[in-house]
């Protein structure tokens, strides 16, 4: 398979994780276990002082989510631009793909930690292709 069809499935792949991401993100302080919702009261409930900032560790949680937002955006961005980079740059495109996808392999062991199977496998799909990538030639 090419570098640009491997390179364009990543970012399609990091698209579901967004979609995945998004509705996660509008829905998680609404649970339906009642234990699960005492735990997020108590994070919305108290707000302290934090390096100059009173937040509440709700407020922390929405802005990691916030800022992954971001991050999944940028790297579809990236992923497309660089997939239809020419020859004479693949050099450049491999030293850029290529701590992306170690970032994303990154990404699927802490979600697999912390978080979820399915934000994991997708992670570690998007990384996998990237790195795929980077040994496959330009088409």
């Amino acid at each position: 398979m090419s570098k640009k069809i491997l390179l364009r499935i990543a970012a399609i792949v990091v698209f579901i994780h967004l979609l995945g991401h998004t509705i996660g993100h509008l829905v998680w302080d609404k649970p339906k276990d009642p234990k699960m919702n005492e735990v997020v009261m108590a994070m919305k409930g108290y707000s302290a002082n934090f390096m100059g900032a009173v937040r509440s560790m709700a407020d922390y949680y929405n802005g990691y989510s916030v800022i992954m937002f971001g991050v999944y955006v940028m790297t579809i961005v990236i992923l497309w631009i660089l997939s239809g980079a020419p020859r004479e740059y693949e050099k450049l495109v491999n030293r850029l793909v290529l701590p992306i996808g170690v970032v994303y392999m990154f990404f699927a062991g802490t979600e697999f930690i912390f978080f979820f199977p399915f934000a994991a496998t997708i992670s570690c799909l998007a990384g996998l292709l990237m790195l795929l990538s980077v040994r496959a030639a330009v088409k």
